[in-house]
């Protein structure tokens, strides 16, 4: 994290290709950005530390381990133990004088077919084409089935160290039989992925820099963006986004939320751009505005429009009150809501057992305080206005006069709403939606 950011839903395998790759190397890497040990972790009490330098990690007699551990506040706990693989064997048969030059990594065979048919016999019409012709290079039929080949629903990898091995999978293949050189799989081709828009809470500073450094597409977008909202802000977009000296906090509601959207709205048009299509859009609280855009229900100008002054009504709440993010089913929390002085409300339920509140730091801190003493786990969020509850009533009035006129309209990529919780006819994405969003 500290040396590229939260990556959000991929941190853990981040963790987990960071160690891959130094038992690789051999060297453990630096921990980037953390000159200053956290004062909260007794240093001196154990053998933990910070690797202030890289740290040469040479195969030994024993198997070089590392654990990498994944923990959230939404119940994420995980934790992987990689081991080295064993040391390749060496071979003892290569000719004098042939040097040490190590033959070529065999690609693995790729089949697919669009039955499990088809793909029994296109392994078997292979594997008798290649018995035919027994000097063929390995290499140059992985290179030629993975690159010359469409791709269809029923498929297979055969791997091997050589010719031998490869036959034998493409036999198992074609018999419909299990080889530890084969893997098996179907891949539906209309399966698309969801795009999940997030609330405030995911930014961190500088979050956009390299992006706007080697992404056109991302880039261009960005400048759509600010080009937008120019009307509304009397700050630049992308120097918020880069965290350059003088930029206004991510800690301002009227800063964050439009930058949030910015980065949403161009990461985006930057997976797009790489021909990966939503088969529907979802937002959680502001995260909606940005998905509204992308699935064609409200044009730039009009999301930009309704971040933009939404979030600078928010501050106008700055230090009202705040969230507090509870592990626990939204029963347990309505239980004992009167034990809280009736000030702490139910804003989002985010899942089985992850509900949000919301209401004034008095209450927040009498619930914490209850949660602690039942081993609750609680996170405050980090904002200083109660959202999604009556404290943000007041500001229904001169939103709705605020956002009049918008123009939505029907959406080209489903919209799944979390205001309503399922599909809505987006032509109704006016003034009204976007104050209940907020409330």
């Amino acid at each position: 994290k500290s040396n590229i950011g939260h990556t959000q839903a991929a941190a853990g395998v981040a963790g987990v290709i960071k160690m891959v790759m130094a038992l690789d190397r051999e060297t453990l890497p630096r921990t980037l950005h953390a000159d200053e040990p956290s004062p909260h972790v007794d240093w001196s009490g154990g053998a933990l530390r910070l690797l202030t330098d890289p740290l040469p990690w040479q195969r030994s007699e024993r198997p070089r381990r590392a654990g990498v551990s994944s923990f959230g506040m939404s119940g994420t706990n995980a934790h992987v133990i990689l081991e080295e693989a064993p040391a390749a064997g060496t071979q003892d048969t290569a000719e004098p004088g042939a040097g040490n030059q190590e033959a070529p990594v065999v690609p693995p065979w790729l089949l697919s077919a669009k039955s499990e048919a088809g793909l029994r016999e296109q392994a078997d019409r292979l594997r008798r084409r290649l018995r035919a012709a027994p000097g063929t290079d390995p290499v140059d039929v992985g290179h030629a089935l993975a690159t010359t080949r469409s791709s269809f629903a029923h498929r297979a990898a055969v791997r091997g160290a050589g010719p031998d091995e490869l036959l034998a999978g493409l036999a198992a293949v074609a018999a419909g039989e299990q080889s530890p050189y084969v893997l098996r799989g179907r891949a539906d081709a209309g399966e698309r992925p969801v795009f999940v828009f997030p609330g405030q809470g995911s930014q961190w500073d500088g979050m956009a820099a390299r992006l706007l450094d080697t992404s056109r597409v991302f880039r261009d977008s960005v400048e759509a963006c600010a080009e937008a909202l120019a009307p509304h802000l009397n700050w630049s977009l992308p120097d918020v986004l880069r965290g350059s000296a003088g930029a206004p906090p991510l800690d301002r509601v009227d800063v964050v939320q439009p930058a949030l959207f910015a980065m949403m709205v161009s990461l985006a048009e930057l997976w797009q751009a790489h021909g990966v299509r939503p088969a529907a859009v979802v937002g959680h609280s502001q995260g909606e505005i940005a998905a509204a855009y992308v699935a064609g229900a409200l044009d730039l100008d009009d999301a930009a429009r309704v971040v933009a002054l939404r979030s600078r009504m928010l501050a106008g709440l700055q230090d009202s009150g705040g969230m507090t993010s509870v592990a626990a089913p939204v029963s347990w929390v309505a239980e004992r809501q009167p034990r809280w002085g009736g000030e702490v409300e139910i804003a989002a339920v985010n899942g089985p057992r992850s509900v949000v509140v919301s209401g004034p730091v008095r209450g927040l801190e009498l619930m914490e305080k209850e949660c602690a003493a039942e081993e609750i786990r609680v996170r405050r969020v980090p904002v200083r206005y109660a959202s999604h509850s009556r404290y943000v009533e007041e500001l229904r009035t001169p939103l709705l006069a605020a956002l009049d006129g918008l123009s939505p309209r029907a959406a080209t990529v489903p919209f799944l709403s979390t205001v309503t919780g399922g599909s809505v006819d987006t032509a109704t994405l006016g003034a009204d939606y976007w104050y209940r969003n907020l409330r």
